[in-house]
C-alpha cells in the first residue's frame, strides 16, 4: 500500500501535467510563442504533418502562415483531458485536439489529431519532451499513435 506522501505526490504530478497539457491551447490561441516554447523540456520535439520542430524552433511555431491564418478567422485549439500514465519522473499521455475556426457560421473544426505526449519531470517540473500529433483522417497511422 502506498503512503499517504506518495499518494499525494502522484495526485500533485497528475494535477500538474493535466495543466501543462491544457495550457497548450490558450497559449496558441493567444499566439504566445514564447510560453509555448516553455512548456518543452531543453531538446523536447514537436511532430504534426510532416514536420518535426526542435526546443529552439518551438516559440515560432505561431509564425507559421497556417497558424497566422487560424488567428485572422479567430479560433480555439482545444484538448480533450488526457490519460495520462506516470511512471516515476516520466510520463505518457494521450488526447484529441480539435482546432476550430470561425470563417463565417458556424465554427468548424479544421484539424483533428491524436495526440501522445511524453513528458518527463524537470528541476522546473514537468515538461514536454516529445509531442506527437497526427491527424484523424481515417489512417492507421493516426490511430495507432493512442495504442502506443
Amino acid at each position: 500500500m502506498k503512503s499517504i506522501e506518495e499518494r499525494l505526490q502522484a495526485l500533485e504530478d497528475r494535477a500538474e501535467i493535466l495543466d501543462l497539457i491544457a495550457s497548450y491551447g490558450p497559449f496558441a490561441d493567444s499566439g504566445n510563442g514564447q510560453a509555448l516554447a516553455r512548456l518543452w523540456a531543453e531538446g523536447g520535439t514537436y511532430t504534426f504533418d510532416t514536420t518535426t520542430l526542435q526546443h529552439q524552433e518551438l516559440a515560432g511555431l505561431v509564425e507559421f502562415d497556417t497558424h497566422k491564418d487560424f488567428m485572422a478567422a479567430g479560433c480555439a485549439h482545444v484538448g480533450t483531458a488526457p490519460s495520462v500514465a506516470i511512471e516515476g519522473d516520466a510520463a505518457v499521455a494521450t488526447n484529441h485536439s480539435l482546432v476550430f475556426a470561425r470563417r463565417g457560421e458556424p465554427w468548424t473544426a479544421e484539424r483533428v489529431s491524436a495526440n501522445r505526449w511524453e513528458l518527463v519531470r524537470t528541476q522546473q517540473g514537468w515538461r514536454i519532451s516529445s509531442r506527437e500529433n497526427r491527424l484523424l483522417t481515417g489512417s492507421q497511422w493516426a490511430r495507432e499513435l493512442f495504442g502506443s
